[in-house]
């Protein structure tokens, strides 16, 4: 085991600064060595945060094959464009480093494949850095539905529906901060579900995808675009705006459906005014159900009118790694989740052992993106799942059951948090 781990850092926009301020500066184990990022200035203001909070100063450029040169670095953390993240990601495997990615989708099926032949090549994990896999909700039906209380699980429903013109994609304009959001160049070229991965990672991990049970169809359906063409109309100044031909729809909505039998439908809702962020956090069993929007848990038996009875059971069935974490105080951003995805990373690296969250998992879910896209060119009409572990989803390699394992429910008290 490594007490310390030699990192570079690639990708030093509002998130990638965002998730290092609040994460990876703070943690005395992790030696940021190398701040990287197209745009120099944004490389400095990486290499400023670490030096205000860490005391220490990494070496700024704009090219990551630099890092990759380092055999002294041991992972990359990538927080670039959604674009692209893939190929940093495989050269950083075949460079003999593990890899970090942050949410979002692939351009294309060929770059899932491509991803996992590279880490079974070298040996090299890869894992998303999907927080919502350690938000407290989530966590907390995993330990339930391994405890059966749920009973057996038919259906799962998740989403992203967040408000996001104001938020990203004009964020550039209306708060003047210089370059466009990334986000604004999908919206205008692609239909598709580009931003699947906050509830189909935690809904994977209750479903054991990849590890017992497996994608099998995917169908995803549109509306049409009108929301940011009105939204321009109404609040941007420049009319040019809403004359783009925008091709995200509005609302998408994909249907998918497992070896084991059960159903999945996830929402994307990113562009029509809503009043509030919401996951839709939805598991459905023979004996049971939670579901966010109403802050329910149900339980066979109980009475029928009931509503905003969370707490309750957090009290009773939090995680336990919730528990240690929440009794410390969280840190880190997004109520504490960033930090716990990033430590569960850092941990992997330091024992030289498997993610979490492992390359499997991260095609399947960045995979989303381009088979949606297909599926709503053609209709509507499924798209057959490609099985990214070759026929081993149902016999895989054991789990490394460490605090941070999202398939099992471990409790480890051995490792620290911070």
């Amino acid at each position: 085991m490594k007490e310390k781990i030699r990192v570079g850092y690639v990708g030093l926009g509002r998130r990638g600064c965002g998730v290092l301020k609040a994460n990876f500066a703070l943690m005395p184990d992790v030696d940021l060595v190398y701040m990287c990022d197209l745009i120099p200035e944004r490389a400095q203001k990486g290499c400023a945060i670490v030096q205000e909070l860490g005391g220490y100063s990494p070496k700024a450029i704009s090219d990551y094959h630099e890092i990759l040169a380092d055999d002294s670095i041991d992972a990359l953390i990538i927080m670039t464009c959604w674009s692209g993240r893939p190929q940093i990601a495989m050269d950083a495997m075949k460079a003999g480093k593990y890899a970090a990615i942050e949410v979002g989708c692939a351009d294309s099926l060929q770059e899932c494949f491509d991803l996992v032949r590279v880490s079974e090549e070298t040996g090299k994990p890869c894992m998303m850095l999907e927080n919502c896999c350690y938000a407290r909700r989530e966590m907390m039906v995993l330990n339930m539905v391994k405890q059966g209380l749920f009973g057996e699980i038919v259906h799962c429903a998740g989403g992203y529906m967040h408000y996001l013109p104001e938020e990203d994609l004009y964020r550039h304009i209306l708060r003047e901060e210089g370059h466009p959001h990334y986000r604004i160049d999908h919206y205008i070229r692609q239909n598709r579900e580009n931003y699947p991965t906050h509830e189909f990672g935690p809904l994977s991990k209750i479903l054991g995808i990849n590890r017992g049970n497996r994608i099998l169809t995917l169908s995803s359906f549109a509306s049409k675009a009108r929301a940011l063409k009105q939204y321009c109309k109404d609040h941007m100044e420049d009319p040019a705006l809403a004359e783009i031909d925008y091709k995200q729809g509005d609302i998408v909505t994909t249907v998918m459906t497992c070896a084991n039998g059960e159903t999945v439908v996830l929402t994307l809702d990113t562009t029509a005014p809503r009043p509030y962020y919401s996951r839709n956090f939805t598991v459905r069993g023979t004996l049971g159900m939670s579901f966010e929007d109403t802050k329910v848990v149900y339980l066979d038996g109980m009475e029928h009118r009931v509503r905003d009875n969370e707490e309750q059971f957090f009290e009773k069935y939090d995680h336990p790694l919730y528990k240690e974490y929440t009794a410390m105080q969280s840190r880190g951003g997004h109520g504490g989740i960033d930090w716990l995805v990033c430590r569960a990373f850092v941990e992997a690296v330091k024992n030289g052992t498997q993610t979490p969250i492992d390359v499997y998992d991260t095609a399947a879910w960045l995979a989303i993106g381009p088979l949606s896209e297909a599926s709503i060119q053609q209709g509507g009409a499924p798209q057959q799942f490609p099985d990214f572990t070759n026929g081993r989803w149902n016999d895989r390699e054991p789990l490394v059951k460490g605090k941070y394992c999202l398939d099992e429910v471990v409790e480890d008290k051995s490792v620290p948090i911070y």
